[in-house]
């Protein structure tokens, strides 16, 4: 019974996330400014991180998590710099 039930909620964590993506991936396109754009694509990788930590834990692998490592520091890094740019015009000073 808790080994279906996890199944079924890890599942179903993963339709949500996609639902979320999608979401986030509609601000990144329409967004009116381009602060709406950078914090829709902000979203967008935080949401596939925890897509693929899902991933993870529904197969067992840990290839998934080391994705999900790499995904969230190249998120991180762009975010920043995508508002930094933003903010000042430029990105390296």
């Amino acid at each position: 019974m808790t080994v279906t039930a996890l199944a079924w909620t890890i599942t179903l964590a993963q339709v949500l996330l996609g639902i979320a993506m999608c979401c986030a991936a509609w601000r990144v396109a329409v967004g009116p400014r381009a602060q709406d754009r950078i914090l829709g694509l902000d979203t967008l990788y935080v949401n596939a991180m925890l897509l693929l930590i899902t991933f993870g834990i529904q197969t067992g692998r840990t290839l998934y998590f080391e994705s999900a490592l790499i995904v969230s520091l190249l998120g991180f890094v762009g975010t920043v710099a995508c508002a930094k740019f933003l903010m000042r015009g430029e990105v390296i000073e």
